[in-house]
């Protein structure tokens, strides 16, 4: 699957301790040990902003990425079609009531 990497998200927060415990929370799963972006084998340490590469979804959605490839703003990564997709918007997550 190939997903945008988005520029100047840093300021986002969530209620979880970081997007990556974010991701852990809301995929049910555990942190992958390796980036799921294809031919990286960096371990997985942050939690990273994407998009599809799609005209028809532009939502935002967190994945675990090393911080090399999370540093590349704006870039498209091909990344593993196991990884899980977990919604960045809060209101729709840990922001619920």
């Amino acid at each position: 699957m190939i997903v945008k990497n988005l520029n100047n998200t840093s300021t986002n927060k969530c209620k979880c301790d970081s997007w990556l415990d974010h991701w852990k929370e809301f995929s049910g799963k555990s942190v992958p040990t390796t980036c799921p972006v294809i031919d990286c084998s960096n371990k997985s340490e942050v939690g990273g902003h994407v998009q599809k590469d799609s005209k028809s979804d532009n939502s935002w959605y967190i994945i675990p990425l090393c911080k090399e490839d999370n540093n590349k703003r704006g870039e498209c990564l091909t990344v593993s079609n196991s990884v899980a997709l977990v919604s960045a918007n809060i209101s729709k997550t840990c922001g619920k009531k």
